[in-house]
This record gives structure tokens, C-alpha cells and sequence, in this order.
């Protein structure tokens, strides 16, 4: 449809609405009550075929108009609600001639219905709706698109949801999923006897992750605030305070790039748990991923973007230099010298940073090779120690953190360690993380004296875990990019006025 039919169908349909007002009648009324739901009607009589009983069974119902094809004096339509879609059928005859023809006729795809009659089968066997009385409930003045089965445009479909879940039912179902996924994880967490929590989502100091801070300002106290990055400082400060299992469902916010697997804005569920480690976690995370599997696909495996992936335990394990070695083709024997590590990264068109140590040059490569190839879930454990400032170190190793993160789909979707409960250590990593933002890092984190206060109080050995909801989702669900998944994904500014 071009520009100017458009603009003509919508003075069209705005005549129709003055039309409607002008002989009395409310284009958007807000009395009718829908008694039953389409999939209702669907459900209960789908598989009854004695004429006489459906004749008998009276249905008030409404949605929107989806198919017209009129016939002059009897018109089809296609009715769709949040549940189902159903036919009906409107004679002449049987809602009158002078209403059939002067309020009917007005009628067009996209506006919302209200229906009242009975039930009966079509010649051809389709269960609808013969019409008695009917409403406008809602006059549409812009028309769907003309393929509106098939809406296909990318950058109309994420700037304009609302039009998009009208026409690509795949779209809701997509979003139903998300939503019983995240109730089954909800459920599963209480059902191991962690409390569900909320922090703040405005902090004075950002905290929980290396990451750039959204800033806003509060004019009553007039300090800046910022956007949480993570939970994890409050989250923890519970711990101390006496919860031992706690968790939350949370929207994060951080000041960074688009992309198929970055939003600005995003969602995961954070958990601790107190007396146990990252070790402990691990099951405990398979035993998750596995229960929203089976539940939500009815099987240990989905097929995502045309590979299957398997999530029947146990997953594999490896140290950063391990995966660089069996997944990245880097030598063992030259995996911890920075030098070999710098001309590895080069190799692979990666220019490591001047500065970089050994933690942050293995961190790199890893990122750079070897993540994308991680399909099936796998462990990767251990990182350095200099990566990890909020992890407890190895007592087997000092120089690394008992920390992992979990890759599935060649994404990060997991990232949990034992937690860092010594005040001084943890006074000492947020002085190097200072220093590292005084020389030009954005993203290192700031010294949080409250947080180190509460440890001092005493915080029990304890771990934690972030998994990434959105990324989860899209593995669940076949999406092959993170604005799939959210409802109103952040865009780039439509350049021009609004159509």
C-alpha cells in the first residue's frame, strides 16, 4: 500500500467514525461485557455437531476483526481475542435491514467487535457465530497492513509491538512462553526455599558488575543517581542481615552498545544462597535449565536456530586455558605467557590491550574464539583472579577465583562464584578497581565503604548466581536476537515525523 492510499483509507475510516457520531452512535463505548472468550467457545464446542443443540447455545463474546468477505446480504468475518480466533456470520435479516446497512457496512478490519447469538456449522463445517446483535467497540481509523498475516518488516515489527502482536500470532504465543518461563523459575526457586526479594533499582554508588552506569539526578536530595547495574551489593547485604537464601527477578540497566544479544535494558534473576559454594551452584543450575527444558519444550533438548542442544547433565567443565586449548587451538604449554597470548589475539584480529595482564589477556582470547563455540552448555571455571573482583580466591590457587560462567548457544548465560567475604580482600579489589577507573577504565567498579561496613559485620560463606532471562528465553523459543524477546526493545530514533 503506498503512502497516499494510506493516508486516504484513514480519512476514509475517520469519515466513517463522524459518520457514527453523528447518527448517535459511539464509536468507542464502554459498556459491553464479553460473557465468554473464544477458545472457550472453541474448546467446549469445537467437536459438537448436532444443529439443533449448537442452535441452542447463546455466546456473547468480542474481539477484533480480522477477515471480512461480504456477500451482500450475509457478511463473514473473522473474529480474534487474546485467546482464539472464531468466525461469525451477520444476515440482513437477522440484525435488520437498516442497521446491516447503515452500522455494518461501516465495519472494516482492525476494529473491535461485539458479538451476541448462536452457534451452528457452515456447509463446510466451520463452527461460527450466527450474529443477532453486534457493537463497535472500538473504530480503527489506521488499516492493518495489507499482508497482515505475514508482517515481515523488522523495524516496523519492534517500533510498533502493538501492530505487530495484532498480526503475527507467533508473536504472543512467543511472549506467553517468556512469561511461564520466568513463573517457572519463580516456582522452582521457592520450592528450594529462597525468598523472593526487591532491591533498589537507584543506587549512589553502582555496583555487582564491571559495566557503564546509566546517571540520573534527584532534585530533592540533589545527588546523582544511577541506574542499577546489578543486584548484587544489596542482595548480599541481606545475606548479612540474616536471609540465607534470597533472590530476585530484576531489570538491569546498562549505558552500552546494541546488538543480537545486548539491550540497554535487560532482565535476569540473581540468587545467594549462604554455607555453600560455586561448586554447589553448578548442579543447582543444571538442575534448573534442565526443569524449564522439560517443561516448556517437553524434552532435555531444543532446537535453536537450527542446532540442537542438549541440556542433560552433567555439563563439561573447563579452566579458561583449558577451553582456549581444546576449543581454540592455543598451546598448552604457552597458554599463561602474555607475550604468546598478545600475538594469539593478533592472529585473530583482536588488538590486546597495552596494559593487560595474563587474566585479561586469557579473558580476551576466550572471548574472542572460543565463546562463539560453545554450543552445548559448558562450564568454564576458574578465571583470574584480576577478572573477578568480587569472587572469593581458590584456596588451591590464589591467583584464581572460584567463580564460573555458563555458555550455551555460544552466549554467556550464567555467571555465579563464591562469594568474597573478607572485608580487607574486598576493601583492597575495590581500591584496584578505583585505580583502574582513575586511568581511563568506565567501566571498573567504585569503592563501596557501606558494602565493606556490612561485611565487617560478617557475612557467612556464601555463592551466587546471575543468569541472563532474555538470553534464556531466546534459547527457549528459537529467537535468533534479544529484541525477539522483549516486548519494546530500545532503537535507534526514527529519523522524521511519526506517519
Amino acid at each position: 500500500m503506498s503512502s497516499s492510499e494510506e493516508h486516504q483509507q484513514i480519512a476514509n475510516r475517520r469519515a466513517k467514525v463522524t459518520a457514527l457520531r453523528d447518527a448517535g452512535v459511539n464509536p468507542y463505548p464502554n459498556d459491553f461485557k464479553p460473557e465468554t472468550r473464544l477458545e472457550w467457545i472453541r474448546r467446549e464446542f469445537g467437536e459438537e455437531n448436532d444443529p439443533d443443540r449448537l442452535a441452542g447455545i447463546p455466546v456473547q463474546t468480542a474481539g477484533r476483526v480480522m477477515l471480512l468477505r461480504n456477500f451482500g446480504k450475509l457478511t463473514f468475518a473473522t473474529l480474534r481475542d487474546a485467546t482464539d480466533q472464531l468466525q461469525i456470520a451477520v444476515q440482513r435479516d437477522a440484525v435488520g435491514a437498516e442497521i446491516y446497512r447503515d452500522l455494518f457496512r461501516k465495519v472494516e478490519v482492525g476494529d473491535i467487535l461485539g458479538v451476541a447469538g448462536t452457534l451452528f456449522r457452515t456447509q463446510t463445517g466451520e463452527l461460527t457465530i450466527r450474529v443477532h446483535t453486534f457493537r463497535i467497540l472500538a473504530k480503527a481509523v489506521r488499516p492493518l497492513p495489507e499482508k497482515w498475516h505475514g508482517l515481515e518488516d523488522v523495524e516496523t515489527r519492534y517500533r510498533q509491538r502493538y501492530l505487530d502482536l495484532i498480526v503475527n500470532p507467533e508473536v504472543r504465543t512467543l511472549f506467553h512462553t517468556r512469561s511461564r518461563i520466568i513463573r517457572l523459575i519463580r516456582e522452582f526457586m521457592e520450592e528450594k526455599g529462597f525468598l523472593e526479594v526487591e532491591t533498589p533499582m537507584m543506587h549512589p554508588i553502582p555496583g555487582g558488575a564491571t559495566a557503564r552506569p546509566f546517571v540520573t539526578h534527584h532534585n530533592a536530595l540533589d545527588v546523582d543517581l544511577f541506574l542499577r547495574i546489578a543486584p548484587e551489593l544489596y542482595l548480599k547485604r541481606l545475606i548479612v542481615g540474616g536471609f540465607e537464601r534470597v533472590f530476585e527477578i530484576n531489570r538491569n540497566f546498562r549505558n552500552e552498545g546494541l546488538s543480537v544479544r545486548h539491550n540497554p535494558e535487560f532482565t535476569m534473576m540473581e540468587f545467594y544462597q549462604a554455607y555453600t559454594d560455586y561448586r554447589d551452584l553448578m548442579g543447582l543450575t543444571e538442575e534448573l535449565l534442565l526443569h524449564l527444558v522439560f517443561r516448556t519444550c517437553g524434552q532435555p533438548s531444543v532446537v535453536h536456530q537450527g542446532r540442537t542442544i542438549d541440556f542433560t547433565p552433567p555439563w563439561p567443565r573447563l579452566t579458561l586455558d583449558q577451553a582456549l586449548v581444546t576449543h581454540g587451538g592455543a598451546d598448552a604449554a604457552r597458554v599463561g605467557d602474555p607475550d604468546y597470548l598478545r600475538d594469539y589475539l593478533r592472529a585473530h584480529g583482536a588488538t590486546p590491550e597495552a596494559t593487560a595482564g595474563v587474566g585479561e589477556l586469557l579473558l580476551a582470547a576466550f572471548e574472542t574464539v572460543v565463546e562463539e563455540k560453545l554450543i552445548q552448555p559448558t562450564f568454564i571455571i576458574d578465571y583470574p583472579i584480576s577478572v573477578s573482583p568480587l569472587s572469593r580466591r581458590s584456596d588451591s590457587n590464589p591467583e584464581v577465583a572460584e567463580r564460573f560462567e555458563l555458555f550455551i548457544g555460544g552466549w554467556e548465560i550464567a555467571n555465579a562464584f563464591s562469594e568474597l567475604n573478607d572485608p580487607e580482600d574486598q576493601a583492597s579489589r575495590f581500591q584496584a578497581q578505583v585505580q583502574a577507573r582513575q586511568a581511563g577504565n568506565a567501566e571498573a567498579m567504585h569503592f563501596d565503604a557501606d558494602y565493606i561496613r556490612a561485611l565487617e559485620f560478617g557475612m557467612p560463606p556464601t555463592a551466587g548466581e546471575g543468569i541472563g532471562i532474555d538470553r534464556l528465553v531466546m534459547l527457549l523459543t528459537n529467537a535468533a536476537a534479544i529484541r525477539e524477546v522483549l516486548l519494546f526493545p530500545q532503537l535507534r530514533p526514527q529519523l522524521g515525523p511519526v506517519a
